[in-house]
């Protein structure tokens, strides 16, 4: 299998018009993983130890959002429109069944994707997030912009503050975790531009002014997991409320590990995400 440092970058246009670049990988299977990445990220932010370690067993299916990186258009305003034009992604590619990946904002637009059309979905992972309305949401702005500001008078990459505990453990965690996601050496993602990004802010911000979506009529199989010490979206209340929300979920909680537990924990999560989708 090709590494994911390695596979290359592919455009699709949808009935809609609408261009979107994305990387596929892994085994071939009846029903692929779609995944979803968080505010501000492209191709190049998936932890390629995580997307390797699924694709030894599943079929990912990774796009960039309208307005960022190699996708065409402007970023959507709302998090609901984010979810409508990757269903339209989805269908353009003549997937009538999907499996979904969401990290960060990635699980909210997953979330989304569900609540617009269930039918698509055969099982969910939702890592790193939380429901519509969940407490702290609102804050992902004022957090980003304070972290923002430390990164750039420490040269140091805002997902060091954003993504990981301030522990011995967590800083070290967090270097390792960068190397990684900066390994690709030939066709890297365009990184977002400073409008799509200020969008993608402004988008959350209203998601996480509004009413949860009500899952309970849904059996979708669910796998949730983040660290215990999530800034970004806080573990509790938003973790713990997210498994409530789903009637099919199982929750699991990293220790010492912040917003990107799941890639912190890379072995123990891809052998957990191998074991929900099979």
């Amino acid at each position: 299998m090709t590494p994911y440092l390695n596979v290359p970058t592919h455009t699709i246009v949808t009935p809609e018009n609408k261009t979107f670049a994305y990387r596929e990988i892994g085994a071939p299977s009846a029903v692929p993983v779609i995944g979803l990445i968080h505010l501000s990220g492209n191709l190049d932010n998936w932890d390629p130890s995580v997307i390797d370690g699924i694709a030894q067993e599943h079929r990912l299916i990774l796009p960039d959002y309208q307005g960022v990186g190699g996708s065409g258009g402007k970023a959507a305003t709302t998090i609901q429109d984010m979810a409508q034009e990757i269903r339209e992604f989805i269908h353009a590619l003549g997937l009538e069944k999907i499996d979904l990946f969401g990290f960060s904002m990635g699980g909210f637009v997953a979330q989304e994707v569900i609540n617009q059309e269930p039918a698509l979905i055969r099982r969910a992972i939702l890592t790193g997030t939380g429901p519509r309305g969940g407490q702290g949401i609102r804050d992902v702005t004022r957090i980003s912009d304070q972290s923002l500001a430390k990164a750039l008078v420490t040269f140091t990459d805002i997902k060091t503050y954003l993504f990981f505990t301030r522990t011995p453990n967590g800083k070290h965690q967090a270097a390792q975790f960068l190397k990684r996601i900066k390994s690709r050496q030939t066709d890297r993602d365009r990184s977002i531009g400073w409008t799509a990004y200020r969008t993608q802010l402004k988008a959350i911000n209203q998601w996480g002014s509004e009413k949860p979506i009500d899952f309970s009529k849904l059996d979708i199989p669910v796998l949730i997991a983040n660290g215990d010490h999530d800034i970004m979206v806080p573990t509790k209340p938003n973790s713990y409320a997210l498994d409530e929300a789903f009637t099919n979920s199982q929750l699991i909680i990293y220790p010492d590990a912040g917003h990107a537990g799941v890639f912190q924990f890379a072995d123990d999560f891809v052998k957990q995400v191998n074991k929900f989708l099979s």
